[in-house]
């Protein structure tokens, strides 16, 4: 019985952990992140970016968002400076299947099979979107984050999958002590 009420919180935690964003994250193992409390945006390698400008508004809103939850403030004089930087790609899936019946193996045409071939070919857009953390004094990447997902044209849907793009590669920074 006890199992029977453990079943949805279970679910629950196996539904919250399938994410449709892939991440990962990597560093460098001798900077000191505690040091970092302020950023900026490195205008000269987001203006570079080849997205709409209203995708790298939400893109830009979303990380002011989730830096400022982890207590970073903007500022002209920064720590940090942030870029960004995005790939897509096409996928073309193609399946084919039959739908019939068919007597054992052989090549050619098999008089005993009855229905026909089908196929089906569907498409999707894979996207990355990369966040580089560089030391303003250095000029040195000392952070990059990656998250890759599929991508959607729908408006309504974008925002959403925007931060949550943003939210999951920025869940990883700062490194934590035991990851180094």
């Amino acid at each position: 019985m006890k199992a029977m009420k453990l079943l949805p919180v279970f679910l629950l935690f196996v539904i919250a952990s399938c994410s449709s964003v892939k991440v990962y994250s990597d560093y460098d193992n001798n900077v000191d992140f505690s040091q970092y409390k302020t950023y900026a945006f490195h205008k000269k390698g987001i203006d570079r970016v080849e997205i709409s400008e209203l995708d790298k508004k939400r893109i830009l809103n979303a990380i002011d968002r989730e830096l400022s939850r982890k207590g970073m403030s903007k500022s002209e004089n920064p720590d940090l400076l942030i870029n960004i930087l995005t790939k897509e790609r096409e996928k073309i899936d193609v399946n084919q299947y039959n739908a019939g019946w068919g007597y054992g193996w052989g090549y050619g045409w098999n008089p005993y099979f009855w229905g026909g071939r089908s196929t089906y070919v569907s498409s999707s857009t894979e996207g990355t979107l990369y966040i580089d953390l560089i030391d303003a004094k250095k000029k040195e990447l000392v952070w990059q984050g990656e998250g890759v997902g599929y991508l959607t044209e729908n408006r309504n849907e974008k925002e959403k999958q925007i931060n949550e793009f943003v939210a999951k590669i920025l869940e990883q920074f700062p490194p934590s002590a035991s990851k180094k």
